[in-house]
């Protein structure tokens, strides 16, 4: 596989400053939007350590049985310009494990004034698996559907503007 085919890319416009999309991803109170408004509301609350080692924190509600957190530990912190995450959750899905955060996938989301207007902007997300998983892993990776997925989580993200 090439790299370009492991990638997801995702890219959204928001009649919004770049600042007002930053804090979206990383305001607790603000990344309200990540949950799934079809599925039950989790008891647990949405956390965010804002510093690179860090960890943000969802909890996901499938159904009354079927639970799971999500997020990211920090790699990368630009203010209102760059978030870098390995995504995941330590004992969530997917599983992350501190000690080799480059084994999974890795999320970029950079955040641009739109054609050089500061009160819009555009955001994109790179997803990238990494060149050191297997070609097989990766193509079951991508068969799980976590383009499209990214891609609803995103669409959720309604901003005044």
């Amino acid at each position: 596989m090439t790299p370009e085919s492991r990638r997801i890319v995702v890219t959204r416009e928001f009649a919004v400053p770049r600042a007002v999309v930053f804090r979206a991803w990383t305001v607790p109170s603000e990344l309200e939007w990540f949950l799934n408004p079809e599925q039950p509301r989790p008891d647990q609350p949405i956390e965010v350590d804002l510093r690179v080692g860090g960890a943000w924190t969802v909890p996901m509600a499938i159904d009354e049985d079927t639970s799971y957190t999500t997020g990211g530990i920090y790699l990368e912190i630009v203010p209102d310009e760059r978030i870098v995450f390995a995504w995941g959750a330590e004992n969530g899905w997917p599983e992350l494990d501190r000690a080799n955060l480059e084994a999974g996938p890795v999320a970029t989301l950079v955040f641009e004034d739109l054609d050089a207007d500061p009160s819009a902007c555009r955001a994109t997300m790179t997803l990238a698996l990494p060149e050191s998983m297997a070609d097989h892993e990766a193509r079951e990776w991508l068969a799980k559907g976590i383009g499209g997925g990214w891609r609803m989580t995103l669409e959720r993200l309604s901003l005044p503007g």
